[in-house]
This record gives C-alpha cells, structure tokens and sequence, in this order.
C-alpha cells in the first residue's frame, strides 16, 4: 500500500506559507531508523546480516551501509537457499515473515549445526511477530535455536508529499492470494502517523478493504494519554482534517493505462522500484569540465542517434530519483512527455547564460560571486544531461507503432467507442508478437469499460495469448477472472456469477459523466495543466476525482477546458484574485461525500465516513479549516 499525491507541473512556484505548511514527514524516517538501529543494538557484537532482498530497497530509503556497520554489521548476505558462511558469532536475519523465508532460515541454521559451529542466531521479522513463523520453526526442530523479534518498519517518505509502506507485493498478497495482512499492517501504520501527528478528526473511504481497514483503525477507542501533547509533535499536532482511504477496486482502470507524465514515462521503460531506478552509468558522471550545456533547438529530445543506441546497450547503475537532491527533476516529474523537450531546452539555454557570466567577471568580487554560484551550475548541468540521455531514450519508444497502437485503443475504449474494433485491434497485437503485458491491460481495460467481453471473443483472445506467449500465463488469466479481482469476465455474465453474487459491473459509462473523467474537447487537453486530466491526456484518474468529491468539488463539477475562446479566457484571467494560488481549484471543508451520495452508491464496495472523537474531549472533532490540510489517500 502506498500514499501518492499529485503534483502539479509548477511546484517549484508554490507559495513559501505552503511549503511551510506542509508536514514534517521526516519524523517518520527517523522513527524507521531508530527502529533499526534499536533492533540492531539489541544483539551485543559484531554481527553477520542476512537480508531478504525485498526489504533491501525501503531500508535503502532509511539508512546507509556506514550506519549499519557502525551498528555492529560485518558483513551482509542476501537470504537465499544454499549454505551460509557467517563471519561472526551472531548470525542476524531480517525479513518478511513469509513461509519460504523461514524454512530457508531453518534450513542454514540446520547446516550450521552439524557443522558444529557456535552461532547465536536473531531472526528480526518485518513489520511484526507472526505465530506461523514460531510453528514452523518449531516443526524444522530449531525455534530453541533462535530469539525471533521485530522491527516494525511501517510508513517511509519517498518525497516530502509522500509516504509508502513500499511493499511490492500488496496488491497480489490482498487481491490474488486472499492474504489480508497488509491491512492490519496499514492500521498499525497509520496509528503510529495518528501518534506523531494527532488524531485523524474525519475517515472518508470508497471499497470493502477501505471499510475493513477504517473498522480495525476505529475499533479501539484511542486513550487520552496515547495523544497527549507531549506524545505528538507540537507543532504538526492539529494540521490533518481527514483521512481519505479508496480501496483499489474502486479505480482498477487507472493502473491499466499508459502513464504519460515524465516520470510515469520513465517508470513504464526503467521501472522504479523503492525511488530507484537503473540508468547507464554514463548519466551519471559529472560534467568534465565547465561548459556550455547541450541545448537542442528543438521542443523535443532527438527520436534517435547513434548516442542513443550507445546508452540502451550501456551497463546500468542504480539512481536514486529525489526532488530534494535534484530540483530538475522536481519540474519534470508531473509533466506530460509532450512538454518535456521543451523544458529541458529552456534550463539548457538558462546553464549557457550562466556558464557565459565568467567571461564577464573581471573584479575578484565577481569572480569569486562566479565561483560561488559554480557547484550548483555543475550540479544542474549533471541532472541537464541524465534527464536529457533519459529523454533521449524514452522518445524512440513513445514513436514505435505498438506504443501508439495501445495509446488508441486506450483513448477509444475510455471513449467508449467501437469496442469491438479496438478488441479485434488488440487480437492484432497479439498476433504482431506485442509486449505480452500490454495486451493483458488492454484485454482486462476492455472488459472493465464494456462490462465484460462477449464470451466467445473472450475466449478465443485468450487462447490466442496462450498460443502467443505460453502456457504458464494461465493461472494468471484464472486469477483475473475469479474473485476477488474478477475484471477479466464474459458478458453477459454466467449464471453461477450472478447466483453468487461475487460479481458487480463497473459503472464506468455513468462515472464519465458524474465525474468529468474525460475531457471530450481535444484542443483543450494542453490548456487545463491544473486539473489531473493533463497527466494522462485528457483521461482524470478515478481515485482522484473521489478525492476530489471530498477535498476540492469545484474541480469535479467544473471543467477548466470549457472556455474555448481566447477572449473569454483573457477576461477570466483579468478577473482572478492575486493571490498565489488564483486559476486553482480551491480546497474546502470536509464534509464527507456530500453532494456526491448517488454516485458513491454506484459504485461497488462499502462506503465510509467517520468522525472522530478523542476521548475525555467535550466536543466532537468535527471538519475544520486549517490554513493547509493535508490529505493522506491510501491506495
């Protein structure tokens, strides 16, 4: 589960009372940090780490290798089958309570033993103590052998907007396994946030999970002690008017579509994973020398050079990609890829302007003013050249036919037009030996929009992907025609599915209208940068329309597209207010779902709206106006 938040475009000119404003989402890392430095210290000695791989990104987010070893760490193994060489007496695993894990651990400690070796061994468990894990370590023989613990590793910003329990595999462990865990581990996530930063006065929630999730969250009445002011951080205490929670169900299109922002962009080709991504290693050396930066005369990367070719054949090294150390790509990340060309040519003549300045420097005072201003200039020259090699690589796949075949589909079936068309579109692909993912999300976006696809076509489609890429994608196309995720179905639907009544079509035709989830006017698609459409083209994330319909109604009901004429628009902009943040759908009160009652009903899972209370208080705390509210949406 994770906590994202849309940015738009023009951050870096956000008001400082905002920036100010926001909270403190540090505390959160430091409290992941002493966690594990706690854990650590609580074995005496040097110590051999061994670590499930999974967990290696989010600690990366949390601490350094130095801190590790300053702690005691000799040295680290991944936890894998096979035998372990541990350099020290004190043998320390850390990882997912995950049956494999533990009989991997069970397996070496067993090893380890008849080799007559002495070890003391730890066995940390993240995020908590699991009961299964004692059993079966008590059925392998060696639950005597090892002190199990934990270390509760729960919410880690990923960027100062944003918190994540980084866990890769929630999605399937909820919707495929039926394993229900991660949401308890979200209660006790967001209790610790509730801990730090105050009671959450309002829960909103769309979808079964979220209600089961806000039930476990409000179920035991919170003590007056638990958020006493010297148990909350003063000066965040207050700051949040609501807990907004929507349960993936509620919005299974949006992770099926092509993500268009710069970021989606490069987390579609690179994959991002933790923050990090791989690029070549030639990215990400400094500039040689100070010079003029490369600036393409153009609004759009070259579609492919010879130095293109160069860099997708290049070894890879992993990068960590944050707003904090690179402010270029704090503008790039929200934009659509259309406008990334020409903002990386506008900072690319601002670093010539600047790189010119020491010609002009003929005092020592400026001279050393030029010098002074030098490691930033080579700082944003570096971020220059990797967001441009980045680029560069990214264009020659947005311009290969299979890319903008599945970008037409995807506009003609959000549009609802001609779906038998785009299926047979889709059955083409297939045959053209399209990216086997692809075709998944463009068969299971079909059945979604449309309420199923025609029996008869939906199983020659997927005879025809098992033909195509092979016969072990079938649990995976069981899986996604089974309960609970049921999103890949025939229509009409059997009558076993409608007896049981597992199933509910998606109301998606009735949800473009009430929630303005398209913007039907083409030309307009560029002019309406502050409304989410703009990420995705003309298509608003459902989950943040819902967000909306709590937090900012003004940008469902409205549509910033609607004026067409020059005229009209330089009069609305004459009549804005001067503040800051005129031209933007303003926040309001939280009232819950109010005014958007119907329209929550039709879609299916439960609803909530909750207000809470903090015990030994007179008053209910009730929807309040802070002077900026923080929303943390849980998806």
């Amino acid at each position: 589960m994770a906590t994202p938040s849309a940015s738009t475009s023009d951050d870096a000119s956000k008001p400082n009372d905002i920036e100010e404003n926001l909270l403190d989402v540090s505390v959160l890392k430091e409290l992941a940090r002493k966690g594990l430095v706690d854990a650590l210290n609580g074995v005496n000695g040097a110590k051999t780490l061994v670590l499930d791989q999974s967990l290696a990104g989010p600690l990366s987010l949390v601490a350094e290798i130095a801190l590790l070893k300053h702690h005691g760490v000799d040295k680290m193994f991944w936890l894998e089958p096979g035998p372990l060489t541990a350099t020290t007496t004190n043998v320390v695993y850390l990882c997912r309570p995950l049956v494999k894990w533990v009989k991997i651990i069970a397996d070496q400690v067993k090893r380890l033993s008849r080799e007559s070796a002495k070890h003391t061994y730890t066995l940390l468990l993240v995020p908590r103590i699991s009961t299964l894990v004692s059993r079966i370590l008590e059925e392998e023989g060696v639950l005597g052998d090892i002190t199990i613990s934990s270390y509760n590793l729960q919410f880690i910003p990923v960027a100062e907007d944003v918190i994540s329990l980084e866990h890769d595999n929630a999605f399937k462990e909820l919707w495929v396994d039926g394993d229900e865990t991660i949401i308890y581990n979200s209660m006790q996530a967001l209790m610790t946030f509730q801990r730090q930063y105050g009671l959450f006065p309002r829960i909103v929630g769309k979808g079964d999970y979220a209600s089961r999730l806000a039930t476990l969250l409000t179920r035991h009445p919170p003590s007056s002690a638990s958020y006493a002011p010297d148990n909350v951080v003063a000066a965040q205490a207050g700051r949040i008017d609501s807990l907004i929670i929507i349960d993936r169900s509620a919005d299974m299109i949006t992770p099926l579509l092509t993500q268009l922002t710069y970021e989606g962009l490069v987390d579609e080709m690179f994959g991002i994973r933790n923050s990090h991504v791989e690029v070549p290693i030639s990215l990400l050396a400094a500039p040689a020398t100070p010079g003029q930066p490369a600036a393409s005369s153009s609004s759009e990367p070259p579609a492919s050079t010879p130095a293109t070719s160069a860099l997708t054949r290049e070894k890879r090294k992993k990068h960590h990609l944050t707003t904090a150390t690179d402010p270029l790509f704090a503008e790039l990340q929200d934009l659509n890829f259309s406008s990334v060309g020409r903002k990386l040519n506008q900072v690319a003549r601002r670093l010539d302007e600047e790189y010119k300045l020491r010609h002009q420097a003929k005092t020592s005072a400026q001279l050393r003013e030029f010098v002074s201003k030098l490691g930033g200039l080579q700082s944003e020259h570096q971020s220059l050249r990797l967001h441009t090699g980045l680029s560069e690589m990214i264009v020659p796949f947005t311009h290969t036919e299979q890319f903008n075949k599945s970008l037409e589909i995807q506009q003609n079936l959000l549009a609802n037009y001609d779906i038998s068309a785009q299926l047979t579109a889709i059955d083409e692909m297939i045959a053209q030996g399209a990216d086997m993912q692809m075709v998944v999300r463009l068969l299971c976006l079909a059945s979604i929009i449309n309420g199923g696809i025609k029996a008869k076509t939906l199983e020659n489609l997927k005879r025809e992907v098992l033909q195509a890429y092979g016969y072990n994608l079938l649990p995976m196309l069981l899986a996604l025609s089974s309960p609970p995720l049921s999103i890949l179905l025939p229509n009409p639907l059997p009558p076993s599915a409608l007896s049981a009544a597992t199933v509910t079509k998606y109301p998606y035709a009735s949800l473009r209208k009430s929630l303005r989830l398209l913007i039907e006017e083409p030309d307009a698609v560029d002019d309406v940068e502050n409304d989410i459409s703009y990420v995705y083209s003309g298509y608003a994330p459902i989950s943040i329309r819902l967000v909306q319909c709590v937090a900012q109604k003004g940008g469902v009901l409205s549509n910033p597209a609607s004026v067409k004429d020059k005229k009209d628009k330089d009069n609305a902009d004459a009549n804005k207010s001067k503040s800051p943040l005129s031209g933007k759908v303003q926040a309001h009160p939280i009232v819950g779902w109010k005014g958007f009652e119907d329209v929550i009903a039709s879609i299916p899972g439960g609803t909530v709206d909750i207000v809470q209370k903090v015990p030994g208080d007179d008053d209910s705390v009730g929807p309040s106006m802070p002077s900026l509210r923080e929303w943390l949406t849980v998806i």
